[in-house]
């Protein structure tokens, strides 16, 4: 692994909880990394850390074999070539594009510091911008312009902490991807912020998804989706719910008795004997639950948003557990409206029962 975090363990004086507690996780050289969690969660803190803009209490940090950080050790941030991108892009206002671009590379040959401005100006797709303002820039530009500054001087590692925060949730995602495509043909390895679920997809090789300074689990997109860990995960990644359930066994397969009734066939399920009496709760996510008027379970409608394509239904069962699904925007019910459901489920994910 090019950057290897350990146990790490992050406290502020005066707090009585460590903003980062024994995370730990890796990630190989030329690939991208993302933190995301709500608010307060650490992983700005995480990323200072690894920048070298705060100590750590426990744990360290290796980047390229060689440990920058650990008690006892501090490499200073300046020497440990690692480039950073922040929400307001701080680009100097007097300097044009070019000169932005250039100043981390100013010791360089006047030569070869030209022919480095344009090389990550062409990746990022503004060699036509190098004598414009940033106020001339639009935000997306600006936040290419930030890039391109902070790939110059060839940093080991790119950090990144919520850069499209500032930016329109449509031009979001878009500039996610191309940002993606950027750090792909620059061959960088990068470690990025984002409370956005979306941006995490879109840019992310690896996941992280951290709660009150804990990282729960790391990832891939799919994984976390299908797969998640703990509840944390399962609820704060995508639109789903809990459902009691109990797993028994009939003629050798474990089938889950649910409010939708049962599911069986299922190739991923753990054994009944994995929760007392067979009694757990079951992950039913939006789209596992499939809109069909001929099914014999039926729900109410409580709540209904439009996505454009489709309509993600809250959904109140007669027995009163509350379920979601995607629904083709075609089929446009009203609330209160009773239609047809049935699940339909690949692998079932199981948590210990609560309440």
């Amino acid at each position: 692994m090019f950057l290897k975090v350990s146990q790490l363990h992050v406290q502020y004086p005066g707090r009585s909880r460590a903003a980062v507690h024994d995370v730990s996780f890796g990630l190989r050289a030329g690939d991208i990394g993302v933190l995301i969690g709500p608010s307060g969660c650490g992983k700005t803190t995480l990323l200072r850390a690894v920048a070298g803009l705060e100590r750590v209490g426990g744990g360290h940090i290796a980047l390229g074999g060689h440990t920058v950080s650990g008690v006892g050790t501090h490499m200073p941030a300046e020497k440990r070539r690692i480039g950073m991108v922040f929400q307001d892009y701080a680009l100097f206002p007097h300097l044009d594009v070019r000169r932005n671009v250039a100043f981390g590379i100013h010791d360089w040959p006047s030569e070869q510091r030209a022919a480095r401005v344009s090389e990550v100006l062409d990746w990022v797709g503004l060699s036509d911008t190098q004598h414009r303002y940033p106020h001339e820039l639009s935000g997306g530009q600006q936040q290419r312009v930030a890039l391109a500054r902070a790939l110059a001087p060839k940093p080991q590692l790119l950090l990144l902490d919520e850069p499209f925060s500032n930016l329109d949730v449509d031009l979001r995602e878009r500039l996610a991807h191309e940002v993606r495509s950027i750090l792909k043909a620059a061959g960088a390895t990068a470690l990025f912020v984002t409370h956005d679920q979306l941006e995490a997809f879109a840019i992310g090789d690896m996941i992280g998804v951290m709660h009150e300074g804990a990282l729960h689990q790391w990832d891939d997109a799919y994984s976390l989706y299908h797969r998640p860990a703990t509840r944390f995960v399962a609820e704060f990644i995508g639109h789903g719910v809990f459902a009691p359930a109990t797993l028994v066994q009939v003629d050798g397969q474990t089938v889950v008795q649910t409010p939708l009734g049962e599911l069986s066939n299922v190739a991923e399920c753990p054994l009944p004997s994995a929760f007392a009496s067979g009694l757990c709760d079951v992950l039913l996510r939006a789209d596992d639950i499939v809109h069909d008027d001929d099914a014999p379970v039926k729900a109410a409608i409580l709540r209904k948003a439009f996505r454009g394509s489709e309509f993600l239904y809250t959904l109140r069962l007669a027995g009163g557990q509350t379920v979601q699904a995607h629904v083709p925007s075609h089929h446009d019910h009203r609330l209160g409206e009773w239609i047809g459901i049935r699940a339909q489920v690949d692998h079932v994910v199981t948590f210990k029962r609560e309440g």
